[in-house]
């Protein structure tokens, strides 16, 4: 990293406006020599449109612009955090060597060593560490507290770059101090130059400010990280990116004490600006007087579809009559509870086979979790249609659809537009439109049928906008826009009008789901209550899985959390285990014996299908669990007749061509 800078957003922009400006001054410079002097006028020689051009083809074609990645919250501060060595200037994929892609030791504390994709680009897109930031040459800094002859002094914190780290003596954050500050280890690991020596207190010149110092915000949000391959880590911290909104948030048991400093700096969430009184709070607004006596407005946003098709929607979590300071949270967003990041719920699992239902990786879930709507979740699917005015005629808009069964129009207003809170499914009409067919020429017969009935043949043809397959839901939102009501459209556009459909869906079989170690899994069963294996106070499990996945991959993290989250749920409290300065195993048996459990952590299961005791002892404990994006229903397809390829005359493939599925 020491040969390495970041490029800004800034300084791309800038390359694009020199670039567009050096074309506005040739232009320019032409147009100047072809005209006589006193012509000239500022406007009839320059032409905006280079300029406007080459910002927009950057933002909208670019390598390095992105769709923002709104799934949850975490995915959107990660996507923020993002910073890659590919694209114009960058290296090339495919020739990028080992080496390039391989951690590095100036990587520790600027750049994430577990969270990048897996696949070609690895090691080629990489995260900021936590507490990096970059300064104003590019260069990654991160931070250290200085220690003046083995006394540490927390108030003196100095950011260094990679170059600037080389000559000086780090200590790890993990040292113990007395309440002087002072240094009492006798002897410490320290870093120098890279290289690892034993030292004594007085050498070090810095001391790490945190022991989650060197990993992201992703890879920080996973417990007992330490006991955990790095491999798994990766998939763990990737997943958790793509866990979608659940309707009722619920915080982890077993958490890492990053979760509120997420929820503090995500777009998701409001900030009080000034503290004051909170003298109105509803869903949508939140209105607090402030010391200085003025009145600070908040709009929530209730409802909105992210980029995903997830969920924003925001709760206020205060109260008229509270105090509140600069800063404080007012509302929680979706994924938040209680100012906490919360992506999916604590569930009981049990580590068991169950008739080979849960053989390579599958997942066995109770059908509690479908019932009481536990893993449920709410998308939304946003549809548009433009009405343009062509020569032939204009686009217009009707209830009266020409060949249109009933059917498909019983949900349309008398202006032709689907009514909010109508139930729709495939092949509803959303938005009657009907268009010319342009100009067509009539046969012999026609013309004299024409003649005798002295009227022209209907010349419109239906154009609607009708309900996608796989989308069918409710209608919670039309939004038109217009040329009449001073809306500012395209040429060519009179009108545009857009609806959107939300669906709930429940979990069921084909979902994928995971926990934060990247122990992932499909869903093969659903079983019901009664037939769910049941601890001896008559508690079913609420989740199987397979033993078999934890030996081989060595994400021991997940086991240390189904006993300490046990352990929580029976004291009613939770655990707090930051990455690499969690809780030891010492500490989950004695959590584990006051809450009265065997400190194995193993408990007797009952089959209820026999009702006989298994053979053995099972580990079974509070998993927090994650429903991730990958859902059946957006992959599940089928097709009796549908469209054919023209030269082949064999079926299109692909559910976005309603194709056929191939094999053999």
């Amino acid at each position: 990293l020491i040969n390495k800078r970041i490029v800004s957003v800034g300084e791309l922009l800038q390359n694009q406006l020199n670039v567009a400006l050096t074309k506005l001054e040739k232009t320019t410079r032409e147009r100047m020599g072809a005209k006589e002097p006193e012509k000239i006028t500022a406007k009839n020689v320059t032409n905006n449109k280079l300029i406007t051009n080459q910002m927009k083809t950057f933002f909208n074609s670019s390598k390095l612009s992105q769709f923002m990645d709104q799934i949850n919250p975490l995915a959107e501060v990660s996507n923020k955090r993002r910073v890659t060595s590919l694209g114009p200037g960058g290296l090339n994929r495919d020739t990028a060597q080992f080496e390039v892609r391989d951690v590095h030791s100036t990587h520790y504390g600027r750049i994430c060593p577990i969270e990048t994709p897996e696949g070609p680009n690895i090691g080629l897109i990489l995260n900021y560490a936590i507490y990096s930031k970059v300064n104003k040459m590019g260069f990654l800094q991160t931070p250290y507290y200085k220690v003046n002859n083995g006394v540490v002094d927390y108030n003196d914190v100095h950011y260094l770059t990679a170059s600037e780290e080389i000559g000086h003596k780090f200590a790890q954050s993990s040292v113990h101090v007395d309440e002087n500050n002072r240094i009492i280890d006798e002897t410490l690991t320290i870093r120098h130059n890279y290289q690892y020596l034993i030292a004594r207190p007085e050498d070090v010149d810095f001391l790490e400010v945190s022991s989650k110092q060197m990993v992201s915000v992703a890879a920080g949000a996973i417990p007992f990280l330490e006991n955990d391959d790095a491999n798994r880590a990766l998939m763990g911290s990737n997943m958790q990116r793509q866990a979608v909104p659940l309707l009722q948030a619920e915080a982890p048991l077993v958490a890492t004490g990053i979760e509120a400093d997420i929820a503090k700096y995500s777009a998701y969430n409001l900030t009080a600006k000034n503290s004051g009184e909170v003298i109105y709070v509803d869903s949508q607004k939140i209105h607090i007087k402030t010391d200085k006596g003025m009145t600070d407005k908040y709009s929530l946003r209730n409802f909105e579809r992210s980029n995903q098709g997830t969920v924003i929607n925001q709760k206020p979590i205060v109260k008229i009559g509270d105090y509140v300071e600069t800063g404080d949270l007012l509302v929680d967003g979706s994924s938040f509870k209680d100012g906490e990041m919360a992506l999916g719920k604590n569930v009981l699992v049990a580590f068991t086979t169950w008739n080979g239902y849960n053989f390579e990786d599958a997942v066995i879930l109770n059908e509690r979790l479908v019932k009481d709507d536990v893993y449920t979740s709410i998308h939304i699917e946003e549809q548009t249609i433009q009405f343009r005015n062509s020569k032939a005629g204009n686009d217009r808009l009707t209830a009266e659809v020409p060949n249109a069964s009933k059917f498909s129009l019983r949900n349309l207003d008398a202006n032709g537009i689907v009514v909010v809170g109508s139930e729709v499914v495939p092949g509803d009409v959303l938005v009657g439109r009907v268009s010319p067919k342009g100009e067509e020429n009539p046969t012999q017969e026609e013309k004299l049928l024409m003649a005798i009935l002295q009227q022209r043949p209907s010349s419109d043809k239906d154009t609607s906008l009708k309900v996608k397959n796989g989308h069918n839901g409710t209608v919670i939102g039309v939004e038109v826009l217009s040329r009449e009501t001073g809306d500012i459209l395209e040429d060519g556009i009179d009108k545009i009008v857009k609806v959107s459909i939300a669906q709930k869906r429940k979990i069921k079989v084909g979902d994928k789901m995971a926990g934060r170690h990247g122990n992932k899994g499909v869903i093969s069963i659903v079983l019901p209550e009664e037939d769910m294996p049941h601890l001896e106070d008559g508690t079913p499990v609420d989740i199987m899985l397979n033993p078999q996945g934890v030996p081989s991959r060595m994400n021991i993290g997940q086991i240390l959390e189904i006993h300490l989250g046990m352990a929580a749920r029976k004291l009613n409290t939770k655990f707090v285990t930051p990455s690499f300065d969690g809780v030891k195993k010492t500490d989950i048996e004695e959590a584990l014996i006051e809450a009265g459990l065997s400190k194995t952590g193993k408990q007797t299961l009952i089959d209820p299908i026999t009702g006989r005791k298994f053979d053995n002892s099972v580990s079974v404990g509070v998993m927090y669990m994650l429903k991730l994006s990958h859902m059946v229903d957006d992959k599940m397809h089928a097709r009796s007749v549908g469209p054919y390829s023209l030269i082949t005359q064999q079926p299109l493939g692909g559910k976005s061509q309603n194709g056929g599925q191939r094999f053999g």
